[in-house]
């Protein structure tokens, strides 16, 4: 798990870095079933997910596509990373699962 600054996701929908938001590895994104060429459609866009570090857990809501990250990645936004460790760990082994 990392975290990014929000704007306009792949989703077509604009977060801010209050959100409790993330975007999921590109891979992911693209191979979702049902995902076309359009990303705005596609329907992994709004999914719930709940992650895990340690003894903390936070559920976000999936509204972007990450290049930087491998599939199994998640890029929060800063608040929702804050709610499982500080920003200045910066990228932490997370346990994750559709909610």
């Amino acid at each position: 798990g990392t975290y990014f600054s929000p704007g306009l996701g792949a989703c077509g929908e604009k977060s801010s870095s209050k959100d409790l938001i993330v975007a999921v590895g590109h891979e992911r994104f693209d191979d979702y079933p049902g995902a076309t060429s359009n990303p705005n459609d596609n329907p992994i866009c709004g999914k719930k997910i709940t992650a895990h570090y340690g003894s903390k857990s936070v559920t976000v809501k999936v509204v972007d596509r990450c290049t930087g990250c491998s599939k199994n990645d998640l890029d929060f936004s800063p608040t929702a990373f804050s709610k499982l460790a500080a920003e200045s760990k910066g990228r932490i082994d997370i346990t994750w699962e559709y909610s």
